[in-house]
């Protein structure tokens, strides 16, 4: 079991007040590597929280990555002058390069600590919720690695359980190596759970309501920022079936 730290958290949102707090979240996923209105979040705020949405008239993010739709949050942003390569998160075997600058704002991105992130996965077919930390590059390029809380298809998701996708992936840090491990999460997840994650100096260590599911022996050491994100990586049939939705009801972390 994870060990809550014993003091308030340095950020903390039940996504409750009239508008999304613009001095925690972007509400755009990787906006550098395509135009805003492709990285841009659709969301409502409701009495349950945040809900994101992939509506039907939403575009793709890149059309070289079609079919994949994204409303996702963020806590920082950075990137290089328009056309280079530098930027958060250069995750695409195909090069991405700037398509809009943005500025390096650094919201909340703690080099250890722990992240909650009470979530309700998706349930429509094609659709995905994934919680991550990933390294920021502001300063190097090959502070690059990414913390998979949990990536769950909603094919998956049922009143027994789910399957997720949790561990580390190195991207272009070469002090890392990817591993990666599918999961099966025993509990209903049709209904919201609580994902953890802790990771110091002695590793990473993701949990779902404080039950202990993967230790990850590596180090990452620099600023992450952190992501919550609905996808849409296969088309829906039928139109009348959005908008996929998932649920974030809180999100709360200690940085160190």
């Amino acid at each position: 079991m994870n060990p809550v730290p014993d003091r308030q958290p340095d950020v903390a949102d039940d996504f409750g007040g009239p508008e999304l707090d613009p001095a925690l979240w972007v509400p755009h996923y990787l906006p550098q590597w395509t135009t805003p209105d492709r990285s841009a979040a659709r969301y409502d705020l409701t009495p349950d929280g945040l809900r994101l949405r992939i509506d039907a008239d939403q575009p793709h993010w890149r059309d070289e990555d079609a079919p994949m739709r994204v409303s996702n949050l963020q806590t920082a942003t950075f990137s290089g002058p328009l056309g280079s390569q530098r930027g958060t998160h250069l995750h695409r075997p195909d090069g991405l390069r700037v398509r809009t600058v943005v500025p390096a704002r650094s919201l909340w991105a703690p080099a250890a600590g722990r992240v909650e992130v009470d979530a309700l996965a998706a349930t429509a077919p094609g659709a995905m919720l994934a919680v991550w930390l990933v390294g920021v590059e502001a300063g190097r390029p090959e502070d690059s690695g990414e913390i998979c809380v949990c990536e769950i298809d909603a094919e998956t998701v049922s009143t027994d359980g789910c399957r997720a996708r949790i561990g580390v992936k190195a991207h272009h840090d070469p002090r890392l190596r990817t591993d990666m491990a599918e999961v099966d999460v025993p509990g209903d997840a049709t209904v919201p759970r609580t994902w953890g994650v802790t990771w110091d100096a002695d590793g990473v260590r993701v949990d779902v309501d404080g039950m202990l599911l993967r230790t990850v022996d590596q180090v990452l050491d620099y600023p992450v920022q952190l992501m919550v994100s609905l996808f849409e990586v296969a088309p829906v049939a039928e139109p009348g079936e959005y908008p996929l939705t998932a649920g974030i009801r809180a999100v709360r972390g200690w940085g160190r």
